[in-house]
């Protein structure tokens, strides 16, 4: 395609985002605004438009070094914009075989920390949430935010009481980007499409856009703790903090404040010490899973802390939690039973539960490359490192290698949407493991995770919890 054909795809699809955005236009109280979206779209459009003209003159004139130079100019775009879009970035990168290795490294470390906004924007926000009389329902509230991330931001605060409390403020006109970047999103992917990806992104975007909205909701996030809060009742090293109705809104969550350091503080500490804090992160990511089909979907290491020396982990953020159906965590275990056993009927039994179609034997051959690269840990029965000797840097990435050649021959496939955070919360909670550089035996501790496990009771399991919540499941 020209560099003219491409801008010109651009512009087509930027005038059908905004005729979209005038018909969506509503009174929403945040002011949903159709300028707000029509400006997003032109500044993140712009960025993407510049990345597309350089990744196509990259495939007619550029080699290696090219394609790193412009990799790490499209991280700088995606970063200096901030918000929603930002995060589909990150989530992109850790979807194997997906982005070819110089951008999946590049945009892997987009960071999700943003410049807090100032006291002007706290009191609106405040204001708005509470009324104008705000300020009096607590003793004390701390002008400069705590925490800044790509959609909001925390301030401590004190109830009159002196309960120690953190209010998770959401930056204004979320909605309006969140909606602007979705119609963009289309957009990045087709950049990314310029390097014969293997990879079927349709439902991949479907995924996103709604986790996304689901993130914008602090009232359904406060119902996501209410719903951790049940399924680690009976797990007394992991803690999750509780929330102050009369405080929260559908922009403001008020949760009692956790104590704790952040994993960093304990990457030099004693083996013994690593260990325990790899175990309680093990158990506070799997368990939910497998006996409730839950999982915290964003394993990004802010959104964790230690207490008490690390015997006990706190759990901070539950903005992204993913809620799948019982048929789909039963693949995952018959997955990993027929990777034990070498069997192959077995393994592609479990690809097709999990809602992989109309794969070939080629096909099926390459995504066990990587099934067997992810599972490693949990399927070989000794005491271990996650990488086993290969470092960091290089952990994974002769199997995807391996995947896309073989993809090249046998695919392109479609990856189920609900892989994206499957895949994604593995990945990052592999990363933590290999920075606490825990020697654990991870079969065991999957083994008693999944023992007894039986579909319909985690559906019953499921479907109690999720009532006491108030919450509904995650489309299929």
């Amino acid at each position: 395609m020209t560099h003219c054909a491409t801008h010109s795809t651009l512009a087509s699809r930027a005038n059908a985002t905004y005729i979209e955005l005038m018909a969506a236009d509503d009174l929403d109280p945040e002011r949903n605004r159709l300028s707000a979206r029509i400006g997003r779209v032109a500044q993140v459009g712009a960025s993407l438009a510049g990345a597309a003209a350089n990744a196509g003159a990259s495939r007619l004139f550029g080699g290696d070094d090219a394609q790193k130079q412009i990799a790490g100019a499209l991280r700088a775009a995606l970063g200096a914009n901030k918000g929603p879009l930002m995060k589909v970035a990150q989530m992109l990168s850790t979807v194997p075989d997906f982005l070819p290795p110089e951008y999946a490294e590049e945009l892997s470390q987009l960071q999700t920390n943003a410049p807090a906004m100032g006291w002007p924007f706290v009191n609106r926000r405040m204001r708005a949430e509470l009324g104008p009389d705000w300020e009096t329902k607590f003793k004390s509230f701390e002008r400069e935010a705590a925490a800044a991330a790509s959609l909001g931001q925390v301030h401590r605060a004190e109830a009159p009481d002196g309960q120690k409390l953190a209010c998770k403020l959401q930056y204004p006109d979320m909605a309006s980007a969140v909606e602007a970047d979705i119609g963009q999103l289309q957009t990045l992917l087709g950049v990314f499409k310029r390097f014969g990806q293997v990879i079927d992104p349709t439902e991949i975007g479907e995924e996103i856009a709604e986790r996304l909205r689901e993130e914008l909701d602090y009232e359904r996030e406060a119902k996501h703790i209410a719903l951790y809060r049940q399924m680690l009742a009976d797990e007394p090293g992991i803690r999750t903090p509780g929330t102050i109705p009369a405080l929260c809104t559908k922009r403001l969550l008020t949760m009692t404040w956790l104590e704790g350091e952040p994993l960093s503080a304990f990457t030099d500490s004693d083996q013994e010490t690593r260990n325990r804090l790899t175990a309680l992160l093990f158990n506070a990511w799997w368990r939910p899973f497998a006996r409730f089909g839950v999982i915290h979907g964003d394993p990004h290491l802010g959104n964790y802390a230690f207490a008490e020396d690390g015997k006990v982990l706190n759990l901070l953020d539950f903005g992204c939690v993913r809620i799948f159906p019982p048929s789909f965590v039963a693949g995952v275990v018959a997955l990993w039973r027929a990777l034990k056993a070498d069997d192959r009927a077995g393994i592609e039994a479990a690809y097709q539960i999990w809602g992989f179609k109309d794969l070939s034997p080629g096909a099926v051959d390459a995504l066990t490359i990587w099934a067997r690269f992810i599972y490693a840990p949990l399927i070989d029965d000794r005491i271990r490192t996650t990488a086993d000797g290969v470092s960091p840097a290089e952990y994974g990435r002769r199997e995807a290698w391996a995947v896309k050649e073989a993809l090249k021959v046998h695919g392109p496939v479609t990856i189920p949407r609900e892989f994206v955070f499957m895949d994604r919360a593995a990945i990052g909670l592999g990363a933590a493991f290999l920075r606490l550089k825990a020697e654990l035996n991870f079969h065991d501790l999957f083994a008693a995770a999944v023992e007894g496990f039986d579909q319909a009771a985690l559906a019953a399991r499921q479907d109690a919890a999720l009532t006491a919540a108030s919450l509904r499941p995650s489309p299929a």
